[in-house]
């Protein structure tokens, strides 16, 4: 049995949590998250809080009775504190900008890389080259920062490109000279 799966989630006080059969819906100040999950687990709230139990003893609902416990408790934070992700660029002439919910990013390419920011997803960019990815869902979050990522990431040896705060970047020694 997983560890995970056992603990109650607590509804938080800003949250309004909804279960209808296998979909739970999850309201809040900074959105409103809504998932439907497999047969497998049985979803039930009581006493200002929500547990998860597998449906049956098969391999398969005792796997993913510990995951939807997690996507659950993800979505009720997300929904009352939010999600965040901190990139850094590094390089000279690297920048990015915002217009619209167009990200437009220059990484050194011939070409200006632009990335469309999905609805629920707030990107800020400071400085022109620190940017911050808030949203409620945590997976999105971590999506379009791996996909900013993704476009230059941190190369080791000027450590130039794209870096996500709190990332190492192993650092290699260049060539000796003679």
């Amino acid at each position: 049995m997983s560890r995970i799966g056992k603990l109650p989630i607590p509804v938080l006080d800003k949250a309004n949590v909804s279960i209808n059969g296998q979909t739970v819906s999850v309201d809040g100040p900074k959105g409103k998250l809504e998932k439907t999950f497999d047969r497998s687990v049985n979803i039930e709230m009581a006493n200002g809080e929500i547990r998860v139990t597998p449906a049956d003893s098969s391999r398969h609902a005792r796997a993913m009775f510990g995951t939807a416990r997690s996507i659950i408790n993800n979505m009720v934070i997300g929904v009352v504190d939010g999600y965040s992700k901190d990139l850094i660029i590094k390089g000279v002439g690297f920048r990015a900008a915002l217009k619209g919910n167009i990200l437009d990013l220059s990484l050194g390419y011939s070409h200006p890389v632009e990335l469309t920011i999905p609805e629920g997803i707030t990107v800020t960019v400071t400085e022109n080259t620190k940017l911050k990815v808030e949203g409620a869902d945590k997976q999105v979050v971590g999506e379009i920062a791996a996909t900013i990522y993704s476009y230059f990431p941190a190369e080791p040896y000027k450590g130039k490109g794209v870096q996500i705060v709190g990332q190492y970047v192993r650092r290699k020694e260049g060539k000796k000279s003679a």
